[in-house]
């Protein structure tokens, strides 16, 4: 993983987003994406980012699924989550403006920082 602490995302708070704003330009969405995690890449529809993270079993899967519920209540930006047995799939937009804000990576940043830095 190559979980970059610096970027300073993880320590930003989200900011109420009620369709007052336009999405994300195209090309700050691919200055954002590099801050996160490799995993995470855009959709396909331009719209959201997303990441599929494997665990050993459901224990875990579940408590990383809890925790990602808890930032989102923390943050009031609820992402897409789907998930399984040792699999959880996160996605992440910003439905009030039918794009990408930069809530978006904040979250993603504060997801990426519940796995240890590799070292």
């Amino acid at each position: 993983m190559t979980n970059e602490p610096m970027t300073g995302l993880a320590q930003k708070r989200c900011r109420p987003c009620e369709g007052d704003l336009p999405p994300l330009t195209p090309e700050r969405v691919l200055a954002l994406l590099p801050k996160l995690d490799a995993d995470w890449h855009l959709c396909d529809d331009g719209r959201g980012i997303e990441r599929v993270i494997r665990f050993r079993n459901y224990y875990q899967t579940s408590a990383f699924v809890n925790a990602v519920v808890w930032i989102a209540h923390q943050e009031d930006h609820h992402p897409d989550i789907l998930f399984g047995y040792n699999e959880a799939r996160i996605r992440y937009t910003t439905h009030a403006i039918a794009g990408l804000s930069e809530n978006d990576f904040i979250c993603a940043a504060k997801v990426d920082d519940l796995f240890p830095v590799d070292g």
